[in-house]
């Protein structure tokens, strides 16, 4: 929101800076953004008055033109504005002087004629987009002065962010309501005092939906001037607060909107039928809006309508049929407390974005329809004249609000220090709330514009605030510093994200809100949808890290980055029954080369086995590696050879593999991309190291080469022969696996080394020829496998 300070300064005017202003309202929890100055640099721009215009005698689009600029002076200056003419007010800059944007003005010929300096549009000085002509002054404006002086002097403008709960803010008396609590002083209102009515006429208002229209008032107002023009201090008011001059009335309502923080809508009379309703749309109704598009209302759309149409979407934006126009001269004024939650959310699903619907969604005063009425009359009649009908107001039963204890211990224990209890009572006070001191304690009367106010907590905020944190001492807090236990048996989660980063992974971190169709491509079901996504391609509740980490290396290779290596640790979120399960893993994904390109070795890719590598790695962190079992099996997102399922104690811990080629096409990923995901829980579970004495004996080697069937694999071999060659076999390592000549179709043949040791004895060759005999027999027990020679 952007305000004038000198607006402010009507309402309360404390001896204090800008920047002391914007200090104190930030440090209130009102943020100050920025300050800008209200004004262009205008130094040079005087207040003219156009005498002659006659045509240029070598252009017909030109006009030369006598400007009297004060001080017996007058200037021949040539113009091609189209709306120029004798006795207009105009803004013009004599040689010597500069445009806003720096241009600087000369004495010049034209065509052959002499021009001594120029005439401006409101765009050439800063003040507004439009260009089609030259800025016409009011006639009031006294020639030869400073075009600043007339615009109302220098000025600074606040930008400031309202968070959503302090909607009451959204106004010149909200903001000066702070400064005024902040600095101690009085308030001052602006005229908001009854009109007295000139004529009889009303038009009655009936509300079919209370719960989310409580107040509705309106007046009619009879005799506008159609040449009515806005005033330069009023239009340059919208301006500095960013918005645009459009017709007197529209500028009025636009005005008391700032000011007072209550939204108005004003409708041409003639083109009402009947009374106003406020109801919800009925099903097929649709209206043309002020922004000229039509658009299809729903039925939980709140409207206000006469006897046979819809008039405007209630609180957003008015229909375009009922809209004032250039000619109008009778109007009806409308002032309305509309609930936040019958407007939030509407704008959006019309593809809106209005200030008055930003002031409804976050609660305006449900009492300040009637003083906005009134403020508004009086300005319309100081501009365009006319008469004004009685108000008629329509409300339901106002809201009772309790009122709040407010204890001077929780004060004491919530800002640790004693504000003395007068000062708390100037505070409350001076914000608008009614406290009644008793004792130690008070009962407290939040007023109807702070819809934030609940509870005691609130209070407290509110005194602590305005009071000042900076006056609040830095107490240390005397806390006894205690070791933590951390237990040798649980890894931390740092342990494997060091493990990944050390081989050359980077951290990432992707929204719980996936795409529910790639969700699909990747995990064979949409998981959970959302009721109110924040986008199309974030609709649903994440149940695999994967489509996070896709997108990301989607994002990278659309970046040029050919070499990706990436994980992440989060939650995942499954349906199960009734309820939802929440499980952290973490998951990785690797794309590209193995190694950075470099000199020193060779380019290639990366494969399954650099990924099976990298998870061995994890695993091996919490002492795991051995206890793991991969298992070939099929996933929706992985390559159908590729694939395996992680096995921990007969539990799925996890899978690793291959992105599935037909997945792959479709996310226009060109080349083959390795991913693995694991549940946190498992892993964290560290396996004790148990010292062992390092023995003296030597060890023997042994090989053995079998065949066996093609779908047995490898990690079943190994823990057979584990099994059977236990204790001597220490360690066995599979160093080649062969198919072709001399094997049988749909056999393979596997070549083990066994390291055998005997930790108390030398072993001999026949101890060590009795267990590979117990090894080939179990192997042939259980497997079928048959010794290659």
């Amino acid at each position: 929101m952007r305000i004038s300070e000198q607006w402010l300064r009507e309402f309360v005017d404390p001896p204090a800076s800008t920047r002391d202003l914007a200090e104190r309202l930030t440090s209130a929890g009102i943020e100050v953004t920025a300050i800008s100055e209200g004004l262009p640099a205008l130094d040079h721009v005087l207040v003219g008055e156009v005498r002659n215009v006659e045509p240029h005698p070598q252009a017909d689009r030109l006009r030369v033109c006598t400007v009297f600029v004060g001080k017996g002076k007058s200037l021949q200056i040539v113009c091609g504005a189209a709306n120029v003419n004798t006795g207009m007010r105009v803004a013009v800059i004599l040689p010597g002087g500069h445009l806003p944007d720096g241009s600087e003005i000369h004495t010049t010929q034209l065509r052959g004629v002499k021009s001594q300096g120029m005439l401006c549009s409101a765009r050439e000085l800063g003040l507004g987009d439009d260009d089609a002509g030259l800025l016409a002054l009011p006639a009031e404006a006294k020639v030869g002065h400073l075009l600043i002086r007339e615009l109302g002097g220098a000025d600074k403008v606040l930008e400031i962010e309202i968070t959503p709960n302090r909607g009451d803010c959204l106004s010149a008396l909200g903001v000066a309501r702070e400064l005024a609590a902040l600095y101690g002083q009085k308030l001052r209102l602006p005229d908001c005092s009854p009109v007295k009515p000139g004529i009889k006429d009303r038009l009655t208002a009936r509300i079919e939906a209370l719960a989310a229209c409580p107040v509705f008032a309106g007046r009619i107002i009879r005799g506008l001037r159609a040449d009515a023009v806005t005033p330069m201090w009023l239009r340059e008011r919208l301006r500095r607060a960013g918005l645009r001059s459009l017709h007197p009335v529209v500028d009025v309502t636009q005005y008391v909107m700032l000011e007072l923080g209550q939204p108005l809508h004003a409708y041409d009379l003639k083109r009402l039928s009947g009374g106003i309703q406020v109801r919800m749309a009925r099903s097929g109704e649709s209206l043309k809006l002020l922004d000229g598009n039509k658009h299809t209302l729903e039925p939980d759309i709140l409207v206000i309508a006469d006897h046979k149409h819809v008039l405007g979407v209630a609180g957003i934006m008015g229909g375009s049929d009922s809209s004032v126009q250039p000619g109008t001269a009778d109007i009806y004024l409308e002032a309305a407390f509309f609930s936040p939650d019958a407007i939030s959310g509407r704008q959006r699903k019309l593809g809106l974005q209005t200030e008055a619907a930003y002031r409804f969604e976050r609660g305006v005063d449900p009492t300040g329809q009637t003083r906005a009425l009134e403020r508004a009359t009086r300005l319309l009649q100081e501009i365009a004249g006319g008469q004004a009908g009685p108000i008629t107001k329509v409300a339901a039963t106002p809201r009772v609000r309790a009122r709040l204890r407010l204890r001077q211990a929780k004060l004491v224990q919530s800002l640790g220090m004693l504000i003395p209890g007068k000062a708390v009572s100037g505070i409350l006070a001076g914000l608008g709330f009614m406290p009644s001191r008793h004792g130690h304690n008070w009962q407290v009367s939040a007023p109807a514009h702070r819809f934030d106010i609940e509870r005691e907590e609130d209070l407290v905020e509110e005194v602590g605030r305005i009071f000042g944190y900076d006056k609040i001492p830095a107490i240390p807090y005397p806390a006894g510093q205690r070791m933590l236990p951390l237990p040798e048996e649980r890894l931390p989660v740092s342990r494997l994200r060091d493990t990944l980063v050390a081989r050359g992974y980077q951290e990432v971190i992707t929204y719980s809100f996936v795409d529910a169709q790639l969700q699909v491509r990747l995990t064979g079901s949409p998981g959970i949808a959302l009721a109110n996504p924040i986008s199309a391609e974030m609709n649903a509740m994440r149940q695999s890290l994967w489509p996070g980490l896709i997108q990301t290396l989607r994002y990278n290779l659309n970046r040029q980055q050919q070499r990706v290596r990436i994980f992440e640790c989060g939650m995942r979120f499954i349906q199960q029954h009734t309820e939802i399960k929440q499980e952290n893993v973490i998951a990785g994904l690797i794309f590209g080369l193995q190694d950075p390109l470099q000199w020193g070795l060779p380019q290639r890719n990366n494969d399954f086995a650099d990924l099976r590598g990298d998870v061995e790695a994890l695993l091996g962190a919490g002492g795991h590696t051995k206890r793991v079992d991969a298992v070939a099996d099929t996933h929706p997102a992985l390559h159908p050879s590729q694939a395996a399922k992680l096995m921990l104690g007969g539990m799925n811990i996890g899978w690793l593999g291959a992105l599935h080629p037909a997945v792959a096409r479709e996310l226009d990923l060109n080349g083959p991309v390795f991913m693995f995901e694991l549940s946190l829980e498992p892993l964290r579970q560290k396996r004790i190291t148990e010292a062992a004495p390092i023995t003296a004996f030597p060890a023997l080697s042994r090989d053995l080469a079998l065949v066996v069937e093609e779908t047995i694999p490898a990690g079943r071999i190994l823990d057979l022969t584990r099994e059977a060659g236990h204790p001597l076999v220490s360690e066995v390592r599979i160093f080649d696996i062969y198919r072709g000549k001399g094997i049988d179709s749909g056999r393979k043949s596997v070549a083990l080394s066994l390291i055998l040791q005997d930790s108390s004895r030398t072993l001999t060759d026949e101890a060590a020829d009795a267990t590979m005999r117990k090894v080939v027999q179990r192997l042939q027990d259980e497997l079928g496998a048959t010794i290659r020679d």
